[in-house]
């Protein structure tokens, strides 16, 4: 284990000291191979290299196929032309119909609330996102407002990103504050890679504000690999189960990084010893820069029929593909994933 004492810096100091540099990270890694310096350097001028150290702490010294340090190193196949990867594979501009909003099914919308990320993962499917001509402003407040109103289906927001737990407890405060006051609305969603890679985040301020809500709270954590859940972060998760808070899971299907049955039993195993259940098992968004993530249709299944045969129900995760333009996620199991 590398000494980094996360446990005793608060979340922002974390935030504020991410590792950015490609040799810094293979440095503290001991890794010294010249092909994975070159293709990070290389890779990370087109997506930047973006990861906290607490995160790193739970990596495997010397191990260049770490399942972690894959998710998040930069790779110089991400700079590879495949016709089917795009820059938009899931059609957002087409829901982006204000600034914050995505709104893409019919009961809730996306608010993106920042651009930002504690860490930058390879496969993910917003890199090539315009979040600067996106954001919400306080002066756009009054039109995303409207919107919901007169849209009376709307009862539940998502906040996204980027990731909303990236920014403060009082800007946050005061976004949940505005949606609190629109009756019609019942559910806060928050879908976030936080507390996995920075687990002092879910710090007292934050659980007290999601605690004294009058919105019923949903956190949607993002992690992949039993790995990232260390001791200390599954105390942290635990402590939003303990203010009643709902927690959920949902993890991308990566090649290289969880293609084992083996490891997604042990994933649930563990999301289940934290309090927080499996929701969806993601095939992989073709976005451009992530085919080497891809996995053939054929594995997908049969990994996916062994989990089934290995585990109670309430913990395997839905196996699912988001199609652009669908009204919601598209269930795989039993169906061709092709």
């Amino acid at each position: 284990m590398i000494n980094y004492l996360y446990r005793e810096q608060n979340w922002k100091s974390q935030l504020s000291d991410l590792i950015t540099d490609p040799q810094e990270l293979l440095n503290i890694l001991n890794l010294s191979q010249d092909d994975l310096l070159s293709g990070a350097i290389l890779a990370s001028e087109q997506f930047k290299l973006r990861i906290p150290r607490a995160f790193v702490e739970k990596m495997d010294i010397s191990n260049p196929k770490d399942p972690l340090l894959l998710q998040v190193l930069p790779h110089h196949l991400e700079l590879e032309e495949h016709a089917d990867f795009v820059t938009d594979p899931l059609g957002e501009e087409q829901a982006n119909h204000l600034p914050g909003i995505l709104h893409k099914y019919e009961s809730r919308f996306l608010l993106t609330l920042t651009g930002a990320c504690a860490v930058h993962c390879r496969y993910c499917f917003r890199r090539h996102f315009p979040y600067q001509e996106n954001l919400p402003k306080n002066h756009d407040w009054e039109n995303i407002q409207n919107y919901i109103l007169q849209h009376p289906q709307i009862n539940e927001i998502i906040l996204s990103g980027g990731d909303p737990l990236t920014i403060s407890n009082q800007k946050l405060e005061t976004w949940i504050k505005r949606l609190e006051s629109i009756e019609q609305l019942q559910t806060l969603r928050i879908h976030t890679r936080v507390p996995v890679v920075i687990p002092t985040r879910l710090d007292d301020e934050l659980l007290t504000l999601l605690k004294n809500s009058r919105l019923r709270i949903v956190i949607v954590i993002h992690s992949n690999h039993a790995n990232e859940l260390d001791d200390f972060t599954v105390s942290q998760l635990k402590n939003l189960a303990d203010q009643h808070i709902t927690v959920l899971n949902q993890a991308v299907f990566l090649k290289g990084v969880n293609d084992n049955a083996d490891v997604l039993v042990n994933l649930s195993k563990r999301l289940f010893e934290a309090r927080v259940m499996p929701y969806y098992l993601h095939v992989l968004d073709k976005v451009k820069g992530a085919h080497h993530f891809d996995l053939d249709n054929a594995i997908i299944e049969q990994i996916y029929t062994d989990i089934l045969a290995r585990l109670p129900g309430y913990l395997v995760p839905k196996l699912v593909r988001e199609i652009a333009g669908e009204k919601n996620k598209t269930p795989l199991y039993g169906v061709t994933v092709a």
